[in-house]
């Protein structure tokens, strides 16, 4: 009986430590939202047309916003936040290639934007810098081995 009870219990504890865990580890995807321009981009007119942008995308009028962040990047065609910010309304409206490239180039304009580098709408299309970072490898038949020592034969 007390066998039993010891039993229950941790199988209730252990139900819980699964729905602890499992709410702990899952995170909502932050919205995306439309970035100001940095003051180096800080040309009058760009800065309207992203206020306008923004507005409209905040109240769901895409092509209005694409409108406006199209005219900002016409502007300031070297700001990473004018082509992020173009790229988030030609998402929003389905044009997922036009996005893409929109994307890249933001991210390609503002290297240390962390904003854009790690935001979710630019996470479908991954890291550019990935083919660098990995190790060209030989194919071969042997299998590795522990500490890249040789097989012994």
């Amino acid at each position: 009986m007390v066998m039993g009870m010891q039993i229950r219990q941790l199988m209730i504890l252990g139900m819980i430590l699964v729905l602890v865990g499992t709410t702990a580890c899952s995170s909502k995807r932050k919205p995306l939202v439309p970035l100001s321009l940095t003051e180096t981009d800080a040309k009058p007119q760009a800065m309207v047309l992203t206020e306008q942008g923004t507005q409209a995308y905040q109240t769901k009028q895409f092509e209005d916003a694409k409108k406006y962040f199209q005219q900002a990047v016409a502007v300031v065609p070297q700001s990473g936040q004018a082509h992020y910010n173009f790229a988030l309304a030609l998402n929003a409206l389905g044009d997922a290639e036009a996005a893409r490239q929109h994307f890249l180039e933001a991210a390609n304009l503002a290297p240390g934007d962390q904003i854009i580098w790690d935001s979710p709408a630019l996470a479908p299309y991954g890291d550019p810098d990935t083919r660098k970072r990995t190790k060209d490898r030989p194919y071969g038949t042997e299998r590795p081995t522990f500490g890249n020592m040789p097989r012994q034969k």
